[in-house]
Order: C-alpha cells, then sequence, then structure tokens
C-alpha cells in the first residue's frame, strides 16, 4: 500500500493550530508528529508550508436530487462539488421522487451512492403521517437519522398529525432532525400577498411569508416534544435570532439532546439582499434581517448553534427565474461554503478552530460517527488543505454543480481549497479531480440505540 506524508501543515483539531506532518497509510492516518520522516520509497510527500490541515467538513444537510429530480443535479455531479469545497462527508435528505419513506427505497438511494459518490455519504430516512412501521425499521448503526418536515417545504412530506408526531418522538431514539415553520401561519401569510399581487409577489415579501413567528412556533413546539418525550432533536437552519433563546450553550454538544444547526446563506445573505439576487435566494426558511443574521453569527459563537451545513438545493435556472409562486426554494452550496466561511474568518468574524468544530468535529459528534470529523490516528484520512491567500472569483467557467450557477457568482473569495483526502485517497488537487469514486457509507456507533 502505498503512503502519502502531509508535511509542514498548520494542523487544525481539537481546539488547536499545530505545525508538523500527517502520514497516511491506505484509507488512515497512522501518524501526526511534529516532523516525520519517509521511511518508503512509495511514499508520495506533499509539502504544505502556508497552508492549514483541516478535518474533511461533515455536512449535514444536502438535497442531491436523486433519484427522480436528475434535471437539476446528481449524486455524482454534487458529490464532485463538495470535495472540491472540502466537504468530505454528506448527509442527504429525504425528499427526492420517489421519497425515501420505505426501507426499500432508502436501500435504493446507497446503492446509488455506493456506485457514484465521490463523498462519503449517508442518508435520512423520511417521517410522514403513516409509515411509523416502516420508520422503526431503520437501522441506527448505518442510517444517519429521521427527518421531519414539520412545515411543508416540500412535496407530502408535511407530518402535520400532533398525534402521530407525539409517537415518532416517543418511539425512536434515533436522531430526529426537524425543518420548522408553522404551516397555518405560511399559508394565511401567503393567501394575504396572493390577493394584493397574485403569483408575482416581490421576492422582498418572503420573509413576511415564511416569518420569524412561523418560524419560532414550530420550533418552540418541537423543543417541548423532545422534552416530554425525551427524543434527540437536531432542528435544521436556524434563521431567526428569536430562536436562538430555545437553545442551551455551556454544555458540551456531546451531552446535549437538543442541537441546533444554522446554513451558510443565512449567515451571508440577509433581506437587503433580496433586491441583486432575487429569487436566486430564496429558501425555506426565507434569508431574513440583518439583525437574525448577527444574532445567528453570535448564537453560533456562543455554542448555542452547534454545526454548521448548507442545505445545498439546487433547481435549474429555468425554474429559479419563475414568478415567486412558481419559483422553487433552495439553492447550491456545497462547492462555496467552507470559502465563505474562511471569508468570515478573513473579516474577524470566526477563528478557523471554530470553523473545524462546526463543520467538522460536531458533525460526527451529534452524528456518532464513525472515526471522521477529527484528524486522529486511526481515523479515515478525510483531509483539506486549504491556503487562505490564494484569491479568486466565482464564475459560470468554475462552478461545479450541475445546475451550473452559484449564489456566490461574482464573489471573490481570498482563500482556496488546494487538495480534498477521501479515505485516504486524493481525490482533487489544485482543479483537477482525480476520477475514482472512493467514498464510503458512513457508519455509526449508535450500538444502544
Amino acid at each position: 500500500m502505498s503512503l502519502t506524508l502531509i508535511k509542514n501543515a498548520q494542523i487544525v483539531n481539537e481546539g488547536r493550530i499545530v505545525e508538523g506532518d500527517v502520514l497516511i497509510d491506505g484509507e488512515y492516518i497512522v501518524d501526526i508528529d511534529t516532523s516525520i520522516s519517509s521511511k518508503s520509497a512509495n511514499t508520495t510527500i506533499i509539502d504544505a508550508e502556508g497552508k492549514y490541515l483541516i478535518p474533511g467538513a461533515i455536512d449535514d444537510q444536502v438535497h442531491f436530487r436523486e433519484p427522480g429530480l436528475t434535471h437539476k443535479a446528481t449524486i455524482k455531479t454534487e458529490s464532485k462539488a463538495a470535495i472540491a469545497g472540502g466537504i468530505t462527508s454528506f448527509i442527504e435528505m429525504p425528499n427526492t421522487v420517489p421519497q425515501a419513506t420505505t426501507q426499500k427505497l432508502l436501500a435504493k438511494k446507497f446503492e446509488i451512492a455506493a456506485n457514484n459518490s465521490y463523498a462519503n455519504y449517508s442518508f435520512m430516512f423520511g417521517g410522514t403521517n403513516d409509515n411509523l412501521d416502516e420508520l422503526l425499521k431503520t437501522d441506527p448503526t448505518n442510517v444517519a437519522g429521521i427527518k421531519l418536515f414539520l412545515g411543508s417545504s416540500t412535496g407530502d412530506m408535511l407530518v402535520d398529525d400532533e398525534k402521530v408526531l407525539e409517537k415518532i418522538f416517543s418511539s425512536t431514539k434515533m436522531l430526529i432532525a426537524v425543518h420548522c415553520e408553522d404551516e397555518a401561519t405560511v399559508k394565511k401569510n401567503l393567501e394575504t400577498y396572493l390577493k394584493e399581487y397574485g403569483d408575482d409577489i416581490p421576492i422582498a415579501l418572503h420573509p413576511k411569508i415564511r416569518s420569524e413567528e412561523a418560524c419560532y412556533l414550530s420550533s418552540s413546539k418541537a423543543i417541548e416534544l423532545a422534552k416530554k418525550t425525551g427524543a434527540r432533536l437536531h432542528v435544521f437552519h436556524l434563521s431567526t435570532v428569536k430562536e436562538t433563546a430555545l437553545f442551551a450553550n455551556k454544555i458540551p454538544v456531546e451531552e446535549k439532546q437538543i442541537t441546533a444547526e444554522v446554513c451558510v446563506h443565512h449567515l451571508w445573505f440577509d433581506e437587503r439582499d433580496y433586491e441583486t439576487k432575487g429569487t436566486y435566494i430564496k429558501w425555506n426558511p426565507a434569508i431574513k434581517t440583518e439583525t437574525d443574521k448577527e444574532g445567528l453569527w453570535k448564537a453560533l459563537l456562543d455554542d448555542k448553534i452547534d454545526v454548521i451545513a448548507t442545505d445545498h438545493a439546487p433547481h435549474t435556472k429555468e425554474e429559479k427565474q419563475q414568478v415567486y409562486t412558481k419559483a422553487p426554494s433552495g439553492g447550491p452550496l456545497v462547492q462555496h461554503a467552507l470559502p465563505a466561511l474562511l471569508q468570515a474568518h478573513s473579516q474577524g468574524k470566526i477563528s478557523i478552530e471554530k470553523i473545524v468544530e462546526k463543520m467538522c468535529h460536531n458533525p460526527a459528534k451529534i452524528f456518532k460517527i464513525d472515526k471522521r470529523g477529527f484528524i486522529k490516528k486511526g481515523y479515515y484520512a478525510d483531509l483539506v488543505l486549504v491556503d487562505i491567500s490564494s484569491p479568486w472569483t466565482v464564475t459560470k467557467d468554475n462552478i461545479l454543480y450541475k445546475c451550473g450557477w452559484s449564489p456566490f457568482e461574482g464573489t471573490t473569495f481570498y482563500s482556496k481549497i488546494t487538495h480534498t483526502f477521501v479515505n485516504g485517497h486524493l481525490a482533487y488537487q489544485n482543479g483537477i479531480f482525480h476520477n475514482t469514486i472512493k467514498g464510503k457509507r458512513l457508519l455509526f456507533n449508535r450500538t444502544n440505540e
């Protein structure tokens, strides 16, 4: 087996930055030290002088659109974009076509990924109002979790029967991840603006329709139910400062029963950006006020919010350019999420150590992912080298998403991902892909669940 030796890197791990070397043998990290000598003629040496070495990021919420929506994206295209962006593992959501709401359909998605994913992968099982028996068959050691839509962001996966919801929360020890927007509130707000504007509602009103009230009402109910039942709850994509008050800090993340995530777009954009970006930044939950954005940053740094993710959800340009009621919500982000956060670092908003905590360590802890998310001996060599002094501009020519566009188009980032290793395989190097599928199914340390 050939060896790879990364030398002179600024190794970012567990709140520290230490200059040193990392030795990879096959799929694993086998040594970490201040200086490691090459002992084999088969060793590939990479000089990382001046670069940061971080664990591969773990994105706990993506929509890669396969099966059924492959005109927008595929597991192959989006996982390739992900590794170019330093994301080496992803957890994909169940709202594909067909939806992953039976064990058979879930297994089919794993089969597709095994043959096509450049990154490591897992999927969530989708809960509905009437599939509890199937849900309870989910194996906690090799499936990421249960996903519930408590607002109808997509299709017919809305779980709006309160008795069913309590039964799900009471019946499984698996992590339950939720999309929280109160359906009645959203419908009422939408009807108000439909009467005034018809289908062509100004996009600036999106955060008034999918409002702070809708988010807080749903999040607070989910948290109340989790406390009542003892369920392990993970609240996806917080978008309001008001919601952050619902979450605790000063508790180690691995001891929390209720955790929270924020997405890159809610940290980067605010309602002022609708004027120039239009429906390209239409997401559910909506991008809201500058005050909300700054409040989310504060909660992230105060450890009320535990994870940064993307909610990568591509649509074609033609779909996004439709009038408000027809333009779908969501956008592509996996290629640009880490560069955007490193931009925030360069602006003094967040340390690199904290980025690694929120994008690498904490997802691994929260989902109990086996041997990933850290730079440790015996762990899989999912590693990313970053040059923080290498400006580049997002253009149509370097966007890798199948949909061919990005909300960051025209943005100049100061930092560049130069190398990405997936299970010890150098999958990406300075814009060049080593086109071998090396992604593996994520496994979870949950034997007592």
